[in-house]
């Protein structure tokens, strides 16, 4: 098997490995200097690369391109072009120029902007990333790129991305610099978790609430659950097994480095986690991981779900995204081993720390979905309150460097701002924090809290950017210091005191910590409406324009795409329930009680001494709940009609939140206790613990 992975990994990659084999020498050069150092490519090089990449691409069975891009709602966008050019002669070419390689234009109007651009202002472009490779999927030849607006907005998740990672990549260098190191670029790296549900494709298709909004709208809570504990990391159901198999392999094709896959805490939840890449293609990976993992779950008969609730009442599932900040030769999250390399961690983890309380309102936007809406604060993820879990041997450094006192730890040594070491510590000397939003795990920190059906490019902005503000900021406190080391020993010591309310090791699930968070002065915004005002907040845009990451006019438009998309996803999920109350469920009830009640006059005909105890009971209480959903179901049906008449985007949203979602919720509380009263073989959706707990 390695033979066949090492035969096959990266053969429908245009990789570093095909451009050094087939470029010229020159192309290759320029190419290399284009992706490492962002220098412009010549339009005649892009032309070779284009040559070579369409032959390549031609042998992999390619007969159409694409520009592959990231919208603003969505998860990513294609449009096909073929090569084939057809001849005065009745014959055709394949073609395919440097100009097509390098520039799309799909129209602008189609896609959300947030009033960007107008349904007549249709011209927009699509520009490769030459980071990130380009790809053969289903035999069309697929380039990464970024998608801008005719006037040069960001309409898309990754420009913002590549921006900020330059940003980060800038600033750092800078410090490095004090520190007495040239290098010439950092990279931020990231490995996302990706978390899904695998179910039969045969429940999925009599669940129209799964097929429109990826989620079960109605369902009892199964008898069994995840109580027992018995499904994580458990035995793979050998149909899951074999899809799992089918997976890795037409991932490592596309050169995407799948490593662990296993059964997570819910039944039928499953989660596969690659190998760390650089931000922008370890994302680009995510997507067509995705994607991938749509596609052949149903070659075996399943549908992966990737909505971050779909089953109330069992665990939801997240995208973890572990981001760490390296150079060539060093992970900058790293201790390290000697006094100046653990000074030199301490800066970049106070800058961390001071980032993430400043902007725990804007890093919380990253994650707002209605999807996500539902796990956050469910104990079962990370609240809504942002906080970082550093573990205790680090917290005692941050104690000891904040009050100057000594470090009681494996080297017991005095935090004298006059002294040029700060004490080692160990790596992963502490239990991971499960509770935590934002947990720093040895060498890297875990950004909890992003939903499984996320773009995780927003999270990774708006970090990548935060970060960087900081770093410049150490830069302006210590450039020109007599003393370097102790200049910047004495702004992590402030900067730590500053912003250590951010720092909680303990239960973040519990009550208690939301009543200190609140003490603490720390955001709690539990919705999506609550939460994405904070995109129109004069700091955070403030912040987003000077690193010309986003510009004011980008962040107010993605204010609008944001609530403009909650109201649209909360409108279907309410006329999806309507739809499947008013024609399945109260019609099944009724029949049932129909059968119920002739049963019970049978009876009676025979004789009136015979009981009907039991069949009046249950038509009793059945006829109470089918009543309480069908006048349930009315009043969703005023209140979303309301709110869709309602013509400003921001308060439609706020009414969805407020009005609909609980309208809805009393829907499905009746709903729910019909379920269990009526007869499994009336009731026409699958129950959950047909779903969840299915055989081969």
């Amino acid at each position: 098997m390695a033979a066949t992975v090492m035969e096959i990994y990266g053969s429908k990659v245009f990789n570093e490995h095909e451009m050094r084999e087939r470029l010229p020498s020159s192309t290759y050069k320029s190419l290399k200097a284009t992706i490492e150092k962002g220098q412009p490519l010549d339009l005649d090089v892009a032309n070779v690369v284009a040559s070579v990449m369409k032959r390549w691409a031609i042998e992999q069975g390619a007969t159409h391109y694409t520009h592959w891009f990231q919208p603003l709602t969505g998860i990513t966008s294609e449009k096909h072009d073929g090569f084939v050019s057809p001849q005065p002669d009745g014959t055709a070419i394949m073609e395919f120029s440097g100009k097509e390689l390098i520039k799309g234009e799909p129209d602008a109007s189609s896609f959300p902007s947030g009033g960007l651009r107008a349904t007549a202002e249709a011209r927009g472009y699509t520009a490769w990333d030459p980071t990130s490779y380009a790809f053969v999927k289903d035999d069309v030849l697929c380039i990464p790129t970024a998608f801008c607006s005719y006037t040069g907005e960001a309409l898309d998740n990754k420009t913002p991305l590549l921006r900020s990672m330059q940003a980060i990549s800038d600033q750092a260098c800078k410090v490095l610099h004090l520190f007495g190191k040239n290098v010439p670029r950092v990279a931020t790296t990231v490995g996302p978790e990706q978390e899904y549900f695998l179910i039969r494709k045969e429940d999925y298709n009599k669940r129209l609430d799964l097929i429109l909004t990826g989620r079960t709208l109605f369902g009892s809570a199964p008898s069994k659950g995840q109580e027992l504990e018995e499904h994580y990391f458990g035995t793979l159901r050998p149909v899951v097994s074999e899809f799992m198999k089918e997976l890795d392999e037409e991932l490592w094709k596309l050169g995407i480095p799948a490593k662990t896959k296993h059964n997570e805490v819910a039944p039928a939840q499953h989660e596969l986690a690659p190998i760390y890449d650089v931000t922008n293609v370890a994302i680009d990976h995510n997507l067509l991981t995705m994607e991938m993992m749509r596609k052949i779950a149903s070659r075996h008969g399943l549908v992966c779900l990737q909505h971050e609730k779909p089953f109330e009442g069992v665990n939801g599932s997240g995208k973890h995204n572990n981001w760490s900040l390296s150079t060539k030769d060093e992970n900058l999250l790293d201790p390290g081993d000697t006094p100046m390399e653990n000074l030199q961690f301490m800066v970049f983890l106070a800058a961390v720390v001071k980032a993430v309380d400043e902007y725990a309102d804007l890093l919380r936007t990253s994650v707002a979905t209605p999807g996500n809406d539902h796990r956050l604060g469910a104990n079962e993820a990370p609240p809504a309150i942002i906080s970082i879990f550093v573990g205790e041997e680090l917290e005692a450094v941050i104690d000891a460097i904040c009050s100057d006192s000594p470090y009681a730890g494996p080297v017991k040594m005095k935090m004298d701002l006059g002294v040029d070491v700060l004490p080692k510590f160990s790596k992963d000397t502490t239990d991971r924090n499960r509770t935590s939003p934002f947990a720093f795990t040895g060498n890297k920190f875990e950004f909890r809290m992003p939903g499984s059906a996320e773009n995780l490019s927003d999270a990774n902005s708006i970090l990548n950017t935060a970060v960087a503000k900081e770093l410049k900021d150490f830069c302006a406190a210590t450039e020109g210091a007599a003393d370097f080391e102790c200049a910047a020993a004495a702004w992590v010591k402030q900067t730590l005191n500053d912003h250590r309310r951010v720092i909680f090791n303990g239960n973040g699930y519990s009550a208690a910590w939301e009543e200190e968070a609140e003490r603490r002065g720390l955001p709690n915004r539990k919705s999506t409406p609550d939460a994405m005002i904070a995109l129109k907040d004069p700091k955070n845009i403030q912040l987003m324009e000077d690193f010309g990451v986003l510009t004011k006019t980008e962040m107010l438009s993605r204010y609008e795409v944001e609530m403009e998309h909650y109201s649209k996803v909360i409108n279907i999920e309410a006329r999806t329930m309507l739809k499947i109350a008013n024609k399945q469920l109260i019609p099944a009830a009724t029949s049932y009680m129909g059968d119920v009640a002739g049963t019970a006059a049978a009876k009676t005909a025979v004789s009136e001494s015979i009981s009907t105890h039991a069949e009046t009971k249950l038509l009793t209480e059945l006829s109470k709940y089918t009543d309480e959903m069908s006048d349930a179901a009315d009043a969703l049906k005023t209140l979303t009609d309301d709110v869709c008449a309602m013509d400003d985007e921001a308060a439609k949203a706020h009414a969805f939140h407020d009005k609909v979602l609980p309208a809805m919720a009393r829907l499905r509380a009746a709903a729910d206790v019909a379920e269990e009263l009526c007869d499994e073989d009336y009731w026409p959706l699958p129950c959950y613990s047909r779903i969840l707990f299915y055989t081969e």
